[in-house]
């Protein structure tokens, strides 16, 4: 794939975080397709905004908490949607953000800037 000159990766990026207005955390890796969503215990999407985009790439301005995890055995993927239910997935990545176990009824926490979507290249 050819590079996009870094203007364009920002509107690129910026305009997908306009709609990815949530994040969801995933037990395997989401794919294209938002799959692997986690489900249980308190686990719900938690709404995130996002900093100015730069390089392609932008990070969250605000932190998460996913409060009362269900158990997870394993590690967590991150992807991002346009709604707090159902709606369109946006973004998925293809690598842990959290290592795991993940203890039931613990809570996972984002603090602002350690979200990052992108890059485009």
């Amino acid at each position: 794939m050819a590079d996009f000159p870094s203007g364009s990766s920002d509107i690129a990026v910026a305009a997908v975080t306009a709609d990815a207005g949530y994040l969801s955390l995933h037990t395997a890796d989401p794919g294209t397709t938002g799959a692997h969503e986690v489900n249980g215990g308190s686990y719900a999407r938690q709404a995130i905004t996002w900093n100015a985009a730069s390089g392609g790439e932008q990070t969250s301005s605000d932190g998460q908490t996913f409060a009362g995890m269900p158990a997870v055995s394993g590690d967590l993927w991150i992807g991002l949607w346009g709604a707090s239910s159902g709606g369109t997935f946006y973004w998925g990545s293809p690598d842990s953000a959290v290592t795991g176990p993940v203890v039931e009824g613990n809570s996972v926490v984002f603090t602002s800037g350690s979200v990052t979507a992108g890059p485009i290249t």
